[in-house]
């Protein structure tokens, strides 16, 4: 079965950095969109970044020059490095697999898109 787990969360002052992994498992990695989200308390679950089966990324506005987002079709691992933190990126942060359909770019960056989730990895960003 397919299985997402996340990991390198944690608690960082603002202006920092943190670089989030997920180890996929039970499916064929390399055929399918993968993507970043996150969520914070009392708010909606929104795209970060995807990317597609080749690697190819889409970023969410606030995402872009301060986010990067790695698909190791080798490692079965999707990475995402976060720089320059702000207050407002402390979130619960999930990655999930798209494998409704074959991962050709562009990816979408929208929840709803995606059928099997992570537990999700906590940020946290103070002042």
């Amino acid at each position: 079965q397919v299985q997402l787990v996340e990991s390198g969360g944690g608690s960082v002052q603002a202006g920092g950095s943190l670089r989030l992994s997920c180890a996929a498992s039970g499916y064929t990695y390399s055929r399918y969109s993968m993507g970043w989200f996150r969520q914070a308390p009392g708010k909606e679950r929104e795209g970060v970044a995807a990317a597609a089966r080749d690697g190819r990324a889409v970023y969410a506005d606030f995402a872009k020059g301060r986010f990067t987002i790695s698909k190791d079709n080798a490692k079965n691992t999707l990475s995402l490095q976060m720089n320059s933190l702000k207050p407002e990126d402390t979130a619960m942060y999930y990655c999930a697999v798209r494998t409704s359909t074959d991962g050709w770019f562009p990816p979408p960056i929208t929840a709803s898109s995606y059928n099997y989730w992570g537990q999700g990895t906590q940020v946290t960003v103070s002042s």
